[in-house]
């Protein structure tokens, strides 16, 4: 769901501008308290993944495709703050070097699919896993967290193309559209993130920040009384710290959007798809970067989507990661002054 360029009046694009960065700049003070030595890592290789999975478009129904957009899936994983900081990062990076979503349409898309879609998720995760609290709970929570952000972050894109788009529309009928297409792309977020959830619980549970705190508190007695220690989940039999990990999942990004890539659906996504049965794809103009030799996913200079795509992870994995270990450090010399 990239929004173009040419889809907003300015009031709308600067606006909402101004929201991301305030978001954004939020969301570094607050990862502080979600990144440490594991997660920052883990940031940059969420990032990546996501980058690599939204190239990946899945058909859905009368010619149109979907993609994930992983606000759920990067808050599960890293925490809501890293997780916006995440998916600022993936879109930046698409909108600048791909000419995926547009350069005016920057902050609209970082507030659609980082912020709303990030905020969402977790609200609705967090609210299943106060109920149930096993690793399948965790799992299902996953799922309909995705499930239900995707629908909510278009019906906001439809809720400002009403207020500030640039082609006048009937926003009931835009809104049933944008839903009833986004619902079904939803199905298949969810499917997406509960397997990628399930697969880390498997395998690193310690590394799932949304299953920080679900287990059973350890009550250690002493002479002095009781001590409660909030416990992490456990690591799997058979881990070898962090790095083993780490590299098993940048391969697996690799792959994917250096090899499955080739196989992703080339039909409309859902957004497109709307645009056009509405007669609004019109308004969308020309990127300022379409013509650089990445743009499209290397189709505009000729460069196999593989491995434009292996370059996209490549970028990406290196900004978020710096991203995560300079707010891992901030936090950390702050601690250090006592602030």
């Amino acid at each position: 769901m990239h929004v173009p360029d040419g889809f907003f009046d300015a009031a709308v694009s600067v606006s909402a501008g101004a929201v991301a960065a305030a978001g954004v700049a939020v969301c570094l003070r607050g990862a502080r308290r979600e990144l440490d030595d594991r997660t920052a890592p883990m940031a940059g290789l969420v990032a990546a993944f996501i980058f690599a999975v939204q190239m990946l478009n899945f058909p859905i129904a009368a010619g149109t495709s979907g993609h994930l957009m992983g606000g759920a899936l990067a808050a599960i994983l890293v925490g809501p703050y890293t997780g916006v900081l995440c998916l600022a990062v993936v879109l930046i990076v698409q909108s600048v070097f791909f000419a995926d979503g547009g350069l005016t349409a920057l902050g609209v898309n970082i507030t659609i699919m980082g912020i709303v879609g990030v905020l969402v998720g977790w609200g609705v995760f967090r609210l299943v896993t106060r109920v149930a609290r096993s690793k399948g709970a965790i799992t299902a929570a996953a799922f309909l967290a995705a499930l239900i952000s995707v629908p909510v972050s278009a019906l906001v894109f439809t809720l400002l193309f009403w207020i500030g788009g640039t082609a006048p529309i009937e926003v009931g009928t835009v809104a049933a559209a944008m839903g009833g297409v986004h619902v079904l792309i939803g199905v298949g977020e969810g499917v997406i993130t509960a397997l990628t959830v399930g697969a880390v619980l498997a395998v690193r549970p310690d590394l799932v920040h949304g299953a920080r705190g679900l287990a059973s508190s350890l009550l250690l007695r002493g002479a002095d009384g009781t001590t409660t220690v909030e416990p992490q989940l456990p690591v799997a039999a058979g881990s070898r710290g962090l790095r083993p990990f780490l590299l098993g999942g940048l391969g697996v990004t690799l792959v994917l959007a250096g090899l499955v890539s080739f196989f992703a659906s080339s039909s409309p996504d859902g957004l497109e798809s709307v645009a056009e049965d509405k007669n609004f794809l019109g308004q969308a103009t020309d990127h300022l970067f379409g013509a650089w030799a990445l743009a499209d996913y290397g189709e505009v200079g000729g460069i196999p989507v593989g491995v434009a795509g292996a370059v996209g992870v490549g970028i990406v994995l290196l900004l978020a990661g710096g991203v995560a270990y300079a707010a891992r450090g901030r936090a950390r010399d702050r601690e250090r002054a006592g602030v």
